[in-house]
Protein backbone atom coordinates (compact mmCIF):
# COMPACT_ATOMS: atom_id res chain seq x y z
CA UNK A 1 0.00 0.00 0.00
CA UNK A 2 1.61 3.95 -0.67
CA UNK A 3 1.78 6.12 1.48
CA UNK A 4 -0.83 7.96 0.05
CA UNK A 5 -3.26 5.21 0.30
CA UNK A 6 -2.23 5.03 4.03
CA UNK A 7 -3.12 8.57 4.60
CA UNK A 8 -6.91 7.95 3.30
CA UNK A 9 -7.31 5.02 5.17
CA UNK A 10 -7.36 3.93 9.06
CA UNK A 11 -6.06 6.75 11.72
CA UNK A 12 -4.25 8.37 9.33
CA UNK A 13 -7.04 10.21 8.13
CA UNK A 14 -8.38 11.00 11.01
CA UNK A 15 -4.65 12.84 12.09
CA UNK A 16 -4.62 14.08 9.14
CA UNK A 17 -8.34 15.96 9.36
CA UNK A 18 -7.42 16.73 12.81
CA UNK A 19 -3.96 18.80 11.86
CA UNK A 20 -5.54 20.72 9.04
CA UNK A 21 -9.03 21.64 11.23
CA UNK A 22 -6.01 22.68 13.73
CA UNK A 23 -4.13 24.52 11.06
CA UNK A 24 -6.87 26.27 10.55
CA UNK A 25 -8.28 27.03 14.01
CA UNK A 26 -4.91 29.01 14.71
CA UNK A 27 -4.68 30.94 11.75
CA UNK A 28 -8.24 31.96 12.78
CA UNK A 29 -7.36 32.59 15.78
CA UNK A 30 -3.97 34.47 15.51
CA UNK A 31 -6.10 36.73 12.52
CA UNK A 32 -8.57 37.86 15.21
CA UNK A 33 -5.75 39.00 17.15
CA UNK A 34 -2.67 40.09 15.08
CA UNK A 35 -4.29 40.34 11.81
CA UNK A 36 -3.78 38.77 8.45
CA UNK A 37 -0.12 39.34 9.44
CA UNK A 38 -0.14 36.47 11.64
CA UNK A 39 -2.38 34.59 10.08
CA UNK A 40 0.06 34.52 7.40
CA UNK A 41 2.67 33.81 9.60
CA UNK A 42 0.72 30.61 11.01
CA UNK A 43 0.80 29.43 7.67
CA UNK A 44 4.56 29.85 7.10
CA UNK A 45 4.98 28.09 9.87
CA UNK A 46 2.92 25.03 9.08
CA UNK A 47 4.87 25.09 5.72
CA UNK A 48 8.06 25.05 7.97
CA UNK A 49 6.45 21.91 9.62
CA UNK A 50 5.92 19.51 6.48
CA UNK A 51 9.14 20.88 5.03
CA UNK A 52 11.46 19.64 8.12
CA UNK A 53 9.29 16.60 8.05
CA UNK A 54 9.39 15.37 5.01
CA UNK A 55 13.06 16.29 4.45
CA UNK A 56 13.91 14.91 8.34
CA UNK A 57 16.14 18.40 8.33
CA UNK A 58 17.39 18.53 11.63
CA UNK A 59 20.90 20.37 12.96
CA UNK A 60 21.32 17.76 15.55
CA UNK A 61 22.12 14.70 13.49
CA UNK A 62 24.18 16.58 10.93
CA UNK A 63 26.50 18.10 13.49
CA UNK A 64 26.76 14.47 15.22
CA UNK A 65 26.96 12.56 11.82
CA UNK A 66 30.16 14.87 10.81
CA UNK A 67 31.88 13.74 14.12
CA UNK A 68 30.68 10.00 14.31
CA UNK A 69 30.48 9.13 10.59
CA UNK A 70 32.35 11.89 8.79
CA UNK A 71 29.38 12.53 6.55
CA UNK A 72 28.80 16.22 6.05
CA UNK A 73 25.50 16.03 3.71
CA UNK A 74 23.54 17.26 6.39
CA UNK A 75 26.16 20.56 7.31
CA UNK A 76 26.30 21.55 3.36
CA UNK A 77 22.43 21.22 3.35
CA UNK A 78 22.61 23.54 6.42
CA UNK A 79 24.49 26.06 4.20
CA UNK A 80 22.40 26.14 1.35
CA UNK A 81 19.28 26.97 3.81
CA UNK A 82 21.85 29.96 4.88
CA UNK A 83 23.34 31.21 1.51
CA UNK A 84 19.32 30.87 -0.07
CA UNK A 85 18.32 33.07 2.83
CA UNK A 86 20.96 35.15 3.11
CA UNK A 87 20.37 36.41 -0.81
CA UNK A 88 17.28 37.79 -0.53
CA UNK A 89 17.36 38.98 3.50
CA UNK A 90 20.68 40.78 2.93
CA UNK A 91 19.88 42.89 0.54
CA UNK A 92 16.31 43.33 2.60
CA UNK A 93 17.86 44.88 5.63
CA UNK A 94 19.96 46.53 3.72
CA UNK A 95 18.20 48.25 1.34
CA UNK A 96 14.68 47.38 1.88
CA UNK A 97 12.96 50.54 4.08
CA UNK A 98 14.33 52.07 0.31
CA UNK A 99 11.58 50.19 -1.31
CA UNK A 100 8.96 50.03 1.09
CA UNK A 101 9.65 46.94 2.99
CA UNK A 102 11.56 48.06 6.21
CA UNK A 103 13.59 44.82 7.75
CA UNK A 104 15.56 44.25 10.76
CA UNK A 105 17.69 41.58 11.36
CA UNK A 106 18.99 39.89 14.93
CA UNK A 107 22.11 41.77 15.82
CA UNK A 108 23.31 41.26 19.22
CA UNK A 109 26.41 41.41 20.97
CA UNK A 110 28.38 38.20 22.40
CA UNK A 111 29.86 37.26 25.67
CA UNK A 112 30.24 35.17 28.77
CA UNK A 113 26.62 34.42 28.98
CA UNK A 114 25.60 33.91 25.01
CA UNK A 115 29.40 31.49 24.83
CA UNK A 116 27.59 29.45 27.61
CA UNK A 117 24.19 29.28 26.26
CA UNK A 118 25.15 28.26 23.39
CA UNK A 119 27.70 25.84 24.70
CA UNK A 120 24.74 24.20 27.04
CA UNK A 121 22.18 24.12 23.87
CA UNK A 122 24.60 22.62 21.85
CA UNK A 123 24.87 19.96 25.08
CA UNK A 124 21.28 19.41 25.12
CA UNK A 125 20.19 19.12 21.39
CA UNK A 126 21.99 15.89 21.63
CA UNK A 127 20.73 14.69 24.92
CA UNK A 128 17.50 15.41 24.20
CA UNK A 129 17.72 14.32 20.27
CA UNK A 130 16.86 17.61 18.52
CA UNK A 131 17.22 21.30 18.36
CA UNK A 132 14.68 23.39 18.59
CA UNK A 133 13.14 23.25 14.68
CA UNK A 134 13.71 19.35 15.37
CA UNK A 135 12.27 19.06 18.45
CA UNK A 136 8.96 20.98 17.02
CA UNK A 137 8.42 19.00 13.68
CA UNK A 138 9.35 15.78 15.43
CA UNK A 139 6.82 15.92 18.43
CA UNK A 140 4.26 17.53 16.07
CA UNK A 141 4.95 14.23 13.86
CA UNK A 142 4.10 12.43 16.98
CA UNK A 143 7.31 11.32 18.96
CA UNK A 144 6.32 10.84 22.07
CA UNK A 145 9.91 11.34 23.42
CA UNK A 146 10.37 14.57 21.91
CA UNK A 147 6.85 15.38 23.65
CA UNK A 148 8.58 15.71 26.83
CA UNK A 149 11.68 17.34 25.42
CA UNK A 150 9.67 19.55 24.09
CA UNK A 151 7.97 20.50 27.99
CA UNK A 152 11.25 20.21 29.54
CA UNK A 153 12.57 22.73 26.92
CA UNK A 154 9.62 25.02 27.74
CA UNK A 155 10.72 24.85 31.24
CA UNK A 156 13.86 25.42 30.72
CA UNK A 157 13.02 28.14 28.72
CA UNK A 158 10.64 30.32 31.60
CA UNK A 159 13.78 29.12 34.21
CA UNK A 160 16.16 31.09 33.17
CA UNK A 161 14.64 34.10 32.87
CA UNK A 162 14.68 35.59 36.47
CA UNK A 163 17.75 35.43 36.52
CA UNK A 164 18.60 37.14 32.61
CA UNK A 165 19.23 40.48 34.26
CA UNK A 166 22.20 38.88 35.96
CA UNK A 167 23.79 36.83 32.78
CA UNK A 168 23.40 40.04 31.14
CA UNK A 169 25.82 41.96 33.55
CA UNK A 170 28.62 39.67 32.34
CA UNK A 171 31.18 40.98 30.13
CA UNK A 172 30.40 40.93 25.83
CA UNK A 173 31.66 41.94 22.80
CA UNK A 174 29.97 44.51 21.09
CA UNK A 175 26.86 43.95 18.62
CA UNK A 176 28.94 43.69 14.99
CA UNK A 177 26.74 44.03 11.41
CA UNK A 178 28.55 42.65 8.55
CA UNK A 179 25.60 44.03 6.39
CA UNK A 180 25.89 47.58 8.33
CA UNK A 181 29.93 47.31 7.54
CA UNK A 182 30.52 45.88 4.61
CA UNK A 183 27.24 46.30 2.87
CA UNK A 184 24.64 43.57 1.15
CA UNK A 185 26.96 42.52 -1.25
CA UNK A 186 30.59 42.50 0.87
CA UNK A 187 28.31 40.62 3.51
CA UNK A 188 27.61 38.12 1.41
CA UNK A 189 30.78 37.77 -0.54
CA UNK A 190 32.12 36.88 3.00
CA UNK A 191 29.33 34.90 4.18
CA UNK A 192 29.49 32.81 0.94
CA UNK A 193 33.42 32.33 1.67
CA UNK A 194 33.44 31.23 5.21
CA UNK A 195 30.76 28.79 4.85
CA UNK A 196 32.01 27.09 1.29
CA UNK A 197 35.62 26.72 3.09
CA UNK A 198 33.72 25.05 5.81
CA UNK A 199 31.82 22.77 3.43
CA UNK A 200 34.95 21.95 1.24
CA UNK A 201 36.68 21.01 4.74
CA UNK A 202 33.65 18.14 5.19
CA UNK A 203 33.80 16.93 1.99
CA UNK A 204 37.77 16.34 2.23
CA UNK A 205 36.72 14.55 5.29
CA UNK A 206 34.20 12.76 4.04
CA UNK A 207 35.84 11.36 0.88
CA UNK A 208 39.09 10.36 3.29
CA UNK A 209 37.03 8.36 5.25
CA UNK A 210 34.83 7.18 2.93
CA UNK A 211 36.35 7.25 -0.62
CA UNK A 212 33.17 9.53 -2.10
CA UNK A 213 30.50 11.60 -1.06
CA UNK A 214 27.44 9.60 0.37
CA UNK A 215 24.62 9.05 -2.72
CA UNK A 216 21.97 11.73 -1.71
CA UNK A 217 18.34 11.12 -0.87
CA UNK A 218 16.12 11.33 -3.59
CA UNK A 219 12.66 13.33 -3.23
CA UNK A 220 10.14 10.75 -3.92
CA UNK A 221 7.02 12.39 -3.12
CA UNK A 222 6.56 16.14 -2.74
CA UNK A 223 3.15 15.30 -1.09
CA UNK A 224 3.94 12.21 1.14
CA UNK A 225 7.49 12.47 1.22
CA UNK A 226 10.35 11.79 2.18
CA UNK A 227 12.24 14.85 0.16
CA UNK A 228 15.86 15.10 -0.35
CA UNK A 229 18.11 17.16 1.50
CA UNK A 230 18.68 19.85 -1.19
CA UNK A 231 14.66 20.18 -1.54
CA UNK A 232 13.73 20.45 2.00
CA UNK A 233 16.94 23.48 2.72
CA UNK A 234 15.20 25.08 -0.77
CA UNK A 235 11.40 24.93 1.10
CA UNK A 236 12.62 26.13 4.26
CA UNK A 237 14.78 29.32 2.94
CA UNK A 238 11.29 30.19 1.96
CA UNK A 239 10.08 29.68 4.80
CA UNK A 240 12.93 31.85 6.08
CA UNK A 241 12.58 34.57 3.53
CA UNK A 242 8.60 34.48 3.91
CA UNK A 243 8.79 35.36 7.45
CA UNK A 244 11.40 38.64 6.28
CA UNK A 245 9.18 39.63 4.26
CA UNK A 246 5.59 38.72 6.61
CA UNK A 247 7.16 39.92 9.86
CA UNK A 248 10.04 41.97 8.74
CA UNK A 249 12.61 39.98 11.04
CA UNK A 250 14.24 36.51 11.01
CA UNK A 251 12.33 33.35 11.67
CA UNK A 252 12.36 32.82 15.70
CA UNK A 253 11.45 29.81 18.10
CA UNK A 254 12.47 30.10 21.83
CA UNK A 255 10.90 33.07 22.47
CA UNK A 256 7.62 31.59 22.21
CA UNK A 257 8.81 28.43 24.92
CA UNK A 258 9.40 30.82 27.45
CA UNK A 259 6.05 33.01 26.78
CA UNK A 260 4.40 29.69 27.21
CA UNK A 261 6.07 28.33 30.12
CA UNK A 262 5.57 31.84 31.42
CA UNK A 263 1.91 31.90 31.33
CA UNK A 264 1.73 28.62 32.98
CA UNK A 265 3.64 29.54 35.47
CA UNK A 266 1.94 32.68 35.86
CA UNK A 267 -1.81 30.50 36.18
CA UNK A 268 -0.22 28.28 39.10
CA UNK A 269 0.18 31.24 40.89
CA UNK A 270 4.00 32.00 40.48
CA UNK A 271 4.84 35.89 40.28
CA UNK A 272 6.88 36.25 37.05
CA UNK A 273 6.17 39.66 36.41
CA UNK A 274 8.39 40.05 39.40
CA UNK A 275 10.80 39.51 37.34
CA UNK A 276 12.97 42.54 34.79
CA UNK A 277 12.57 39.99 32.28
CA UNK A 278 8.76 39.80 32.10
CA UNK A 279 8.19 43.35 33.46
CA UNK A 280 10.38 44.24 30.15
CA UNK A 281 7.69 42.03 28.28
CA UNK A 282 4.99 42.79 30.35
CA UNK A 283 2.43 43.36 27.01
CA UNK A 284 3.06 39.60 25.82
CA UNK A 285 2.49 38.36 29.19
CA UNK A 286 -0.98 40.48 29.43
CA UNK A 287 -1.77 39.68 25.46
CA UNK A 288 -3.45 35.89 24.26
CA UNK A 289 -0.84 33.66 23.25
CA UNK A 290 -2.11 33.92 19.59
CA UNK A 291 -0.88 37.37 18.98
CA UNK A 292 2.57 36.79 19.22
CA UNK A 293 3.97 35.96 15.76
CA UNK A 294 6.65 33.46 17.44
CA UNK A 295 4.05 30.91 19.23
CA UNK A 296 1.79 31.08 15.99
CA UNK A 297 4.33 29.84 14.17
CA UNK A 298 5.65 27.40 16.35
CA UNK A 299 1.71 26.02 16.48
CA UNK A 300 2.11 25.83 12.99
CA UNK A 301 5.56 24.25 12.59
CA UNK A 302 3.66 21.16 15.00
CA UNK A 303 0.27 20.81 12.91
CA UNK A 304 2.54 20.90 9.99
CA UNK A 305 4.54 18.15 11.26
CA UNK A 306 1.56 16.23 12.01
CA UNK A 307 -0.39 16.77 8.59
CA UNK A 308 3.10 15.56 6.85
CA UNK A 309 3.14 12.98 9.18
CA UNK A 310 -0.31 11.83 8.31
CA UNK A 311 0.29 12.28 4.69
CA UNK A 312 2.94 10.12 4.90
CA UNK A 313 1.29 7.35 6.39
CA UNK A 314 3.59 7.55 9.77
CA UNK A 315 1.49 8.99 12.40
CA UNK A 316 2.34 5.88 14.93
CA UNK A 317 3.28 7.44 18.70
CA UNK A 318 4.49 4.85 20.84
CA UNK A 319 4.06 5.65 24.19
CA UNK A 320 6.72 3.37 26.43
CA UNK A 321 9.76 5.48 26.94
CA UNK A 322 12.69 3.68 28.38
CA UNK A 323 14.36 5.86 31.81
CA UNK A 324 17.47 6.34 29.87
CA UNK A 325 15.24 7.90 27.24
CA UNK A 326 13.24 9.65 29.70
CA UNK A 327 16.42 11.22 31.20
CA UNK A 328 17.86 12.03 28.70
CA UNK A 329 14.83 14.11 27.48
CA UNK A 330 14.51 15.74 30.26
CA UNK A 331 17.97 16.97 30.86
CA UNK A 332 18.73 17.92 26.96
CA UNK A 333 15.13 19.98 27.19
CA UNK A 334 16.10 21.87 30.07
CA UNK A 335 19.51 22.85 28.87
CA UNK A 336 18.44 23.85 25.72
CA UNK A 337 15.61 26.09 27.36
CA UNK A 338 17.73 27.53 29.75
CA UNK A 339 20.68 27.80 27.19
CA UNK A 340 18.46 29.41 24.46
CA UNK A 341 17.75 32.38 26.60
CA UNK A 342 21.20 33.09 27.42
CA UNK A 343 22.60 32.64 23.91
CA UNK A 344 19.61 35.22 22.27
CA UNK A 345 18.09 31.95 20.79
CA UNK A 346 18.60 28.55 19.22
CA UNK A 347 20.03 26.92 16.20
CA UNK A 348 17.21 28.96 13.94
CA UNK A 349 16.74 32.33 15.90
CA UNK A 350 20.41 32.37 16.88
CA UNK A 351 22.55 30.75 14.39
CA UNK A 352 20.73 30.44 11.35
CA UNK A 353 18.42 34.01 12.61
CA UNK A 354 22.14 35.90 13.56
CA UNK A 355 24.37 34.34 10.19
CA UNK A 356 21.39 35.64 7.82
CA UNK A 357 21.03 38.67 9.72
CA UNK A 358 24.50 39.46 9.08
CA UNK A 359 25.49 39.11 12.85
CA UNK A 360 28.87 38.08 14.16
CA UNK A 361 27.06 36.65 16.91
CA UNK A 362 25.31 34.42 14.99
CA UNK A 363 28.94 33.36 13.77
CA UNK A 364 29.91 32.53 17.27
CA UNK A 365 27.06 30.90 18.59
CA UNK A 366 27.96 28.08 15.76
CA UNK A 367 31.54 27.83 17.03
CA UNK A 368 30.32 27.38 20.81
CA UNK A 369 27.08 25.28 19.86
CA UNK A 370 29.22 23.10 18.08
CA UNK A 371 31.63 22.50 21.19
CA UNK A 372 29.04 21.97 23.29
CA UNK A 373 27.46 19.09 20.85
CA UNK A 374 30.90 17.67 20.26
CA UNK A 375 30.29 17.20 24.36
CA UNK A 376 26.91 16.20 23.84
CA UNK A 377 28.12 13.49 21.37
CA UNK A 378 30.54 12.41 23.85
CA UNK A 379 27.66 11.75 26.06
CA UNK A 380 25.29 10.11 23.53
CA UNK A 381 28.07 7.61 22.97
CA UNK A 382 28.90 6.41 26.56
CA UNK A 383 25.27 6.10 27.47
CA UNK A 384 25.20 3.78 24.37
CA UNK A 385 22.51 5.72 22.54
CA UNK A 386 24.20 5.70 18.67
Amino acid sequence: MTALAQTFSGPNRLILAAALSGLAAVTALASLHGGHTLGLATLIGGLAGVSLYHASFGFTAAWRRIVTEKRGGGLRAQFLLILLTALVSFPLIGWGAGIGLPTGGFVFPFGIAAAIGAFMFGLGMQLGGGCASGTLFTAGGGSTRMMVTLAAFVTGSVAATPHMHLWGQLPKLPAFSLIGNFGPIGAFAITAVVLGAIALWSVRVETRAHGSLAEPRATESVLTGPWSLVFGAVMIAIVGIATFLVLGRPWGITSGFALWGAKIWQGLGVPVTDWPYWQWQKGALEASVFADATSVMNFGILLGAMVAAALAGKYAPAWKLSRRDLLTALIGGLLMGYGARLAYGCNIGAYLGGIVSGSLHGWLWLVFGFIGSLAGTRIRLKLGMG
